[in-house]
């Protein structure tokens, strides 16, 4: 499954609407992807969405679309 990670890029700041980041990340829950981002960033994750169908296709339009993967 994709999931789709909105986060700030770090925990320090209080979160400004303005600054929020998005990335694609393939996991089998959203736990698994929660753990990933928190293990491998320091980002401040507010939301983790599951896309699959329409909605992926259409993300993967976007020319930002990539999914993200963290090495071991």
């Amino acid at each position: 499954m994709i999931y789709k990670v909105y986060y700030q890029n770090d925990k320090k700041r209080n979160p400004k609407r303005e600054d929020t980041h998005s990335l694609y990340l393939e996991a089998d829950t959203e736990v698994e992807a929660r753990a990933q981002v928190e293990e491998h960033t320091e980002h401040n994750i507010e939301f983790i969405e599951a896309i699959e169908g329409n909605t992926l296709a259409y993300e993967q339009q976007n020319p930002n679309y990539k999914l993200t993967e963290f090495n071991e």
